[in-house]
């Protein structure tokens, strides 16, 4: 007789797992575990059995429906077993090659290379903007409306450049999905001019000389942290990024060389950057050394001097100064001496590879972190030599 709800609902394991049929050779296997849909079958002379799925998940007319299905399978001459398992590494394979399986294994990567925050940064993008709308899609299969509307939706928001940096990023991974044989375009070309355009942003900065030697002065006179008003002080004689030098670190500098070398994996180029210390950067770096010497960083931080001081210190410092954002960054002292450097006759060259800017030219890129660096050691005392008559003019003025 076959099969019931209540019948099957009312079964109990006992001592031994046992079997309750239903018809055409569909049981119902009971043990203490659970209760699991099996059918025994012959094909091609050997004896095989099939897997329904476990009840009440699976219930009795879906079990009888697989049953009809696989039937038909052999009758027609095929085996549903081998069909099953078939179907099932075509899942594993198609769940390994969806854009996110790719991104992931592309991202496990590229951290071996990036910074920990880097790393995060660019899965939380992906995570948040990307993911939802094609990352269960075989990433062969991603369609170009499918990605461009991802890409819309951060533009909805009003995150223009967030759009563009996630559809950057998507672009190599797509790379990475062809170069591995799992893709067959990058998208992020099909799509280019489909975004809107991100307005270029200039990091606000002081380059007219009058108003720089105001701002000079009104750093020697700041009132703030002490170690702040260093930091305040080499900025514009170093006129590195914002984050290379609050990181700076004493193992890093050579007062005998008159050199900071800052290692490849704190540059935003991911190469090693060499910054001549001015004779006035070298007395400032002693000024601080009594006080922060025996730490790791030249700029601690004032909570720890185990860390870094704060992004935002030397931004704050210059508000308090009475520069608003609009005015003077700290981004903006690289602005200042890239104008004025350029304005007095300073290779191009030069002033270039000391802000270690992106190389264009794939053989210039080539060269060690040395390059230029006589003429960029001769440039950076001239610079500071100027930025201090700057500030005598002022001095000569209130005499």
């Amino acid at each position: 007789m076959p099969l019931s709800d209540p019948a099957i609902r009312n079964a109990k394991p006992s001592d031994k797992p046992y079997k309750l049929a239903d018809r055409d050779g569909l049981y119902l296997l009971v043990n203490h575990v659970g209760k699991y849909w099996r059918y025994d079958y012959r094909f091609q002379r050997k004896r095989k059995t099939l897997a329904f799925g476990v009840y009440p998940v699976t219930s009795l007319a879906a079990a009888r429906d697989g049953l009809d299905k696989a039937r038909k399978l052999i009758a027609s001459g095929s085996d549903p077993s081998a069909i099953k398992q078939a179907d099932k590494r075509k899942e594993k394979e198609l769940a390994a090659n969806t854009f996110e399986a790719v991104s992931r294994e592309w991202l496990a990567k590229q951290a071996k290379k990036w910074t920990p925050k880097s790393t995060q940064r660019i899965t939380r993008l992906l995570e948040r903007n990307i993911f939802p709308a094609i990352g269960n899609t075989p990433i062969a299969q991603v369609s170009a409306a499918d990605f461009l509307g991802a890409l819309q939706k951060i533009e909805i928001r009003g995150n223009i450049e967030t759009a563009h940096r996630a559809m950057a990023i998507s672009g190599r991974i797509f790379r990475y999905g062809i170069a591995t044989g799992r893709a067959q375009a990058d998208l992020s070309l099909v799509l280019k001019g489909a975004l809107t355009p991100v307005k270029e942003k200039h990091h606000a900065s002081i380059t007219d000389p009058r108003k720089v030697r105001d701002l000079l002065n009104a750093i020697e006179g700041y009132s703030g942290s002490f170690i702040t008003q260093l930091a305040l002080r080499l900025a514009p004689l170093l006129f590195v990024r914002p984050g290379e030098l609050r990181h700076a670190e004493w193992a890093e500098i050579d007062f005998d060389k008159a050199e900071w070398r800052i290692a490849a994996g704190k540059m935003k180029m991911k190469s090693v950057h060499l910054v001549p210390l001015a004779t006035q950067a070298l007395e400032i770096l002693r000024e601080l050394q009594p006080h922060t010497g025996e730490g790791r960083y030249v700029f601690p931080g004032v909570r720890s001097y185990s860390r870094p001081m704060s992004e935002n210190t030397i931004n704050a410092a210059l508000r308090r100064l009475g520069y608003d954002k609009d005015e003077m960054t700290g981004h903006g002292f690289r602005s200042m001496a890239s104008t004025i450097l350029h304005e007095q006759g300073w290779p191009h060259e030069a002033i270039e590879r000391q802000l270690a800017h992106a190389e264009r030219n794939k053989v210039s890129a080539a060269y060690n972190y040395a390059e230029h660096l006589p003429k960029r050691r001769e440039m950076m005392q001239a610079w500071a030599d100027y930025l201090d008559q700057l500030k005598a003019e002022r001095s000569n003025t209130v005499a």
